[in-house]
This record gives C-alpha cells, sequence and structure tokens, in this order.
C-alpha cells in the first residue's frame, strides 16, 4: 500500500519553512534580486533554524532530519526565496553530506557543527571553463609537496565562492587517469594562493553570489583531503544524486510560488467586464501548471523516500529534476502569460520566477545528462 500522508514532524518541518519563507523572505526577495545581496542575516536566523544542518546527525549539531523533510523545506525556502533555497542545498547537500560521508573524524568533528549551526558556510567547486558536463576533464591540479598538496587551476560559476568559508573543491592528482585520479579537498576560506575572481552577472538567483575560484599555488594539508586519493569524481556523483533532489524541490518551488501569484492575479484582474479567472484559457494555463507542479512534487517525495530507505536513488532523483526542472520552465512561463504586459514588469513576482527557473535546467547536470543517467539506468 501506498501512503501519501506525511509523518507529523514531516508536516511540522514543512510548515516551519512556509512560516519563515512567508514572514522573512517573501517581503525581501525583490530587494535580494535587484541589489544582488548576500543573505548574510537571513543565513543566520536559518542556522539557528535548523536548516543548515537538516540532515546531519544530532551528534554534530545537526537537526538529523530525514530526506523527505529536507526536500520539503526546500520546496518552501525556494517558494520564498530561489537563492536561499539554492544556498540552503548547496550547504546541506554538496558540503555537510560529503563530508559526514567520506570525512575522517576529526574533518567531522572540526567542521560539521559549525556547519551544521551555521556559523561558518560551505560552497562547491567544481565546474571550470573547460569542464561542465564533463567533470572529469577538469585541469585544476594537485601536486604532492611533503605533507601537503600544491593547487593551481581556476573553478566557475561558483555559487556562495565570495562569501564561503570553506570550500570543498576538485583537482587532478594524476591526470594520466583521467575521471578517475581527481581528489577531492577541503579549503577553508584564507588558505594562501587561493582567492576569489571574476563575480559573475545572472538572469536569476542574483542572492546567491556566483563567482570564480582562481588556485596559485595554494598549498593545502594532506589533512583537508577529503576521502581517498583519486576518489574525487565518485564522491561528486554521490553528491549530485543527493543535490538533485534539492534541485528538485526547488523546482518545485518557484514554480508553485508562480502558480499561487497567477491564482490570486486571476481572481482580481478584469477584462471585458469580468476576471480573467472566468476566461477558459486561463482556467487550463492554471490547470496545467497545477498539474505538473503536483507530478513533480511526487517524483522528488519519491527519490528523497528511496534514499531514506537507503537504497541507490541516481534513477529517481535524475527523474524528478529533469521533470520538476522542465516544469518549473513550463510553469513560470505560464504565470507571465496569465499576468500579461504586468508579467513582464520587475513589480510584479512572475517576472523573477521566470529568471529564476531557467537555471534549473542546467545546475547540477542539464536535462540532457539527466537523461542520459535515466536511459542508461533503464538500459543496463
Amino acid at each position: 500500500m501506498i501512503d501519501f500522508e506525511l509523518s507529523e514532524d514531516q508536516q511540522m518541518m514543512r510548515d516551519m519553512a512556509r512560516d519563515f519563507a512567508q514572514k522573512e523572505l517573501l517581503p525581501i526577495a525583490r530587494k535580494l534580486d535587484e541589489e544582488c545581496i548576500w543573505p548574510t542575516d537571513i543565513l543566520k536566523k536559518m542556522g539557528q533554524l535548523g536548516f543548515l544542518g537538516m540532515t546531519l546527525p544530532e551528534e554534530y549539531d545537526g537537526a538529523e532530519m530525514d530526506p523527505v523533510s529536507y526536500a520539503l523545506a526546500i520546496e518552501e525556502i525556494s517558494r520564498g526565496d530561489a537563492s536561499c533555497g539554492a544556498i540552503m542545498s548547496i550547504h546541506n547537500s554538496l558540503v555537510g553530506e560529503l563530508i559526514l560521508k567520506y570525512g575522517t573524524e576529526d574533518q567531522k568533528s572540526c567542521f560539521l557543527p559549525q556547519l551544521a549551526r551555521g556559523q561558518i558556510l560551505g560552497c562547491f567547486a567544481l565546474t571550470e571553463p573547460g569542464a561542465g558536463s564533463d567533470a572529469g576533464s577538469i585541469t585544476t591540479a594537485a601536486v604532492e609537496d611533503g605533507d601537503s598538496y600544491v593547487l593551481n587551476g581556476t573553478k566557475i560559476f561558483i555559487s556562495g565562492a565570495a562569501y564561503a568559508d570553506l570550500v570543498i573543491l576538485f583537482a587532478s592528482t594524476d591526470r594520466t587517469k583521467g575521471s578517475k585520479g581527481i581528489s577531492v579537498f577541503i579549503i577553508p576560506k584564507g588558505t594562501p594562493g587561493l582567492e576569489v575572481g571574476t563575480v559573475e552577472h545572472k538572469m536569476g538567483l542574483n542572492a546567491s553570489g556566483t563567482s570564480e575560484l582562481v588556485l596559485t599555488d595554494c598549498r593545502v594539508s594532506k589533512e583537508l583531503l577529503l576521502g581517498q586519493r583519486d576518489n574525487g569524481f565518485k564522491i561528486a556523483l554521490a553528491g549530485f544524486d543527493a543535490g538533485r533532489i534539492g534541485i528538485a524541490s526547488q523546482s518545485v518551488g518557484i514554480a508553485r510560488g508562480a502558480l499561487e501569484e497567477s491564482i490570486e492575479y486571476a481572481k482580481q484582474r478584469e477584462q471585458f467586464g469580468k476576471t480573467i479567472s472566468s476566461f477558459q484559457a486561463v482556467q487550463w494555463m492554471i490547470a496545467e501548471m497545477a498539474t505538473q507542479i503536483d507530478a513533480a512534487r511526487l517524483l522528488y517525495l519519491r527519490a528523497a523516500h528511496v534514499k531514506s530507505q537507503g537504497k541507490r536513488f541516481s534513477k529517481e532523483a535524475a527523474m524528478a529534476k529533469l521533470f520538476a526542472s522542465e516544469t518549473c520552465v513550463n510553469a513560470t512561463r505560464l504565470a507571465v502569460q496569465v499576468h500579461g504586459g504586468y508579467g513582464y514588469m520587475k513589480e510584479y513576482a512572475v517576472e523573477r520566477y521566470y529568471r529564476e527557473a531557467k537555471i534549473t535546467e542546467i545546475y547540477e547536470g542539464t536535462s540532457e545528462v539527466m537523461k542520459m543517467i535515466i536511459s542508461a539506468a533503464l538500459l543496463a
């Protein structure tokens, strides 16, 4: 029997995140976007409420919530502000969970309590100018030198790079092995040779602080190697599997925001002597948006449920990310259409949602890469 009911704890977490988004995020989302403000104060509050350590164990000051609760919270936070949803997803899935799974006890005891409380923030640095979907072709090099590695290279499109307190960074420790010669390093802010490069100007998610990271003879202790040497590609894939559930739930949050704005607008806007909610064309757009959003939510909840059972969830996460991101783009497009000319104006939230939607089809694996993962699992 399939049970679609949430547990009391899951409902509580969802409602807490929804209340936080309504009171703290929605009132300032437009300002954060237009002025490209890194949400320092908001992130402190999120840390205090446990949103930045949701999946970490209590022994490391985490909230120790299940994957379903985490995904529901990401949806709600992203409905309020997608940049905060992205920061939360990266911090939890691509930083905290990777250190928890692959870190030494010293690394975990050093970094995880601070990450869980939001006292420090993490970012994830894999992408390079010549290595996007083909992550195995990274050229940032890590050369062994005594009790350290010396790193040189450039990372791009790194969310939070200018503000993070530590970086989970991937570098090649053996170029002859390709993807099997990649290692992962935990690099604290202020490490000599690690500098923030170009600050990117983007279509959306303008409060997530995306920048280059440049490494010039950056010396990192061997004690900060995450996991085994040359095991970095496997670690990246594990991080992406978890992260894609976050992107799927983020997509649903953005799309749901656009839907809710459209419903409210349609009930108020009058044309030809009656509200546009009475026009079949508008009704059908609303129905299409709502149906796709519900289906996308069910897909991410399934992926989160499979993860919670300790089973492999790569295919389920890819399916959720693929469908939810494409739903997000379509729903926000329709929301602008419902609003007509007003939807093109920055005064209305749907304009921002439309710009934010597109990245969900690109980062942490494009839609085309998701189809590769899904088809490979089915045809194996």
